[in-house]
């Protein structure tokens, strides 16, 4: 059978795809990956509400750099950047070097990704039906400009006993084409019925 590739990871080093991690490391590898983990469920937990699409860490040999993309900067910076404060020592404790931490804005929120993703999972554990909600994603999408859209929801979908797929397409979506720049993204709905998986593609262009 066939099987889907991750297109971002299909596609690094073409369109500007980076590693969302960029250091090196060798006896200490471990440690690093565990602490990746922990800034990132750390970050993505305390500001659920905050459209985070991505979270980029650098390291250097005594300095670790996060930075965060977000549809809205303002609830991480906080009043005065107090919260930003919170970040860097919750960090710091944890990865013992000193930490700096940087907020970038999401332009175009409607056609990225992980932000789609999200809001059609928080809107899955509202009990909003499946359809609907990403009906409403594709259109949005498509009226920022995206030149195509997947969006799929696997499991017990509106409280079924039997587990099934759902997906919906619009436009353009090239998976073969490297040259294409396609965004992907994949999230978790947690459900009283249990959990359901949202998957995402963009066709952003050439």
């Amino acid at each position: 059978m066939g099987q889907k590739v991750n297109p971002k990871v299909f596609r690094l080093q073409i369109n500007s795809n980076t590693w969302d991690s960029i250091w090196c490391a060798t006896d200490d590898y471990k440690q690093k990956l565990h602490h990746d983990l922990f800034i990132r469920s750390y970050i993505n937990e305390s500001f659920k509400h905050a459209g985070i699409s991505k979270v980029i860490i650098e390291r250097t040999v005594n300095l670790t750099s996060v930075i965060i993309h977000s549809s809205k900067p303002g609830v991480i910076i906080g009043k005065k950047g107090s919260d930003v404060e919170k970040i860097k020592q919750k960090i710091a404790k944890k990865v013992e070097s000193s930490v700096e931490v940087n907020v970038v804005g999401v332009k175009k929120s409607e056609i990225d990704a992980a932000l789609i993703s999200k809001s059609i999972t928080h809107q899955l554990e509202k009990r909003i039906s499946c359809r609907r909600a990403m009906k409403k994603a594709i259109q949005n999408c498509l009226k920022m400009g995206a030149k195509g859209i997947k969006v799929s929801c696997s499991g017990r979908l509106g409280g079924a006993e039997i587990a099934r797929t759902e997906w919906y397409k619009e436009g353009r979506l090239p998976l073969h084409t490297l040259r294409a720049n396609i965004d992907y993204a994949f999230c978790k709905a947690k459900t009283i019925c249990g959990i359901i998986g949202v998957k995402v593609w963009v066709y952003i262009g050439s």
